[in-house]
């Protein structure tokens, strides 16, 4: 990875770049998903590239329909696995919920190379490789599910997700997390609970709210999501997002 002095102004912003860079050469990440990050990245821009108050709240309602839920599955795609694939499967291990793979732009090998970067980083039990049912309404590989996983899971934390699949996913009655940074998006709006949020900020966030929430009753769990509303969220995020327009 290119040198990237720590005082510069856009550091963590470059060290991103830089890992999906690598991530390309490694065949972790398509050169799509480049395409993809430079989307999030500008409406990073206008979020102030902070987690806002908004976004922690729903972050903590995601952390707690994930505790709730009987069978959670943490989807992972190539830019996910690029950017916090340690704090993928610390998630994975915190929520005792396996990880499936799903790519848009799939290769047999790209899946397995994935895998294999998720294991060496911890995660015990990862699905993907070896697809058997397919999700309904799709015409693409994203279809493609593991019966022990997304297929059968009652809540799927989907980040960096495309929003076919995503409305997909809710129409077979499944509530779904989205983490994305475009509150306009047709993942935004059609998830359960949307994380307005950059994924490098928002995983290292929940896996630090399991740890405070874990032990909480059902009851108060429950009540962090009743509480939380989607719309409104996706409202203020792009109130957050105005108003720092406004500001400068």
């Amino acid at each position: 990875m290119t040198d990237i002095p720590q005082d510069h102004p856009r550091y963590l912003s470059l060290v991103t770049r830089e890992l999906l860079v690598k991530g390309v050469k490694d065949g972790i990440t398509s050169m799509q998903g480049l395409i993809a990050q430079g989307r999030g990245e500008a409406f990073d821009y206008l979020l102030g590239e902070r987690t806002t108050a908004s976004a922690y709240s729903a972050e903590r309602a995601a952390v707690a329909m994930l505790l709730l839920a009987k069978h959670p599955v943490i989807s992972v795609n190539g830019n996910s696995a690029a950017l916090v694939a340690g704090d993928l499967c610390e998630l994975s291990r915190a929520l005792n919920a396996p990880v499936e793979v799903n790519l848009f732009h799939r290769t047999e090998e790209r899946v397995s190379k994935i895998i294999s970067l998720l294991k060496s980083k911890g995660c015990a039990t990862v699905y993907g490789d070896q697809p058997d049912m397919l999700i309904p309404g799709l015409s693409h590989d994203r279809a493609k599910a593991s019966s022990k996983g997304i297929f059968i899971a009652d809540v799927v934390l989907v980040p960096l997700e495309d929003g076919d699949r995503c409305e997909a996913l809710v129409k077979m009655g499944k509530k779904v997390i989205a983490i994305d940074l475009n509150p306009l998006s047709r993942t935004a709006k059609s998830a359960s609970i949307t994380v307005v949020d950059n994924i490098v900020r928002a995983i290292p966030n929940m896996i630090k709210i399991v740890k405070e929430t874990k032990d909480m009753p059902a009851s108060d769990l429950e009540k962090l999501v009743a509480e939380f509303h989607n719309d409104q969220a996706l409202s203020l995020a792009l109130e957050e997002m105005m108003n720092n327009c406004l500001s400068h």
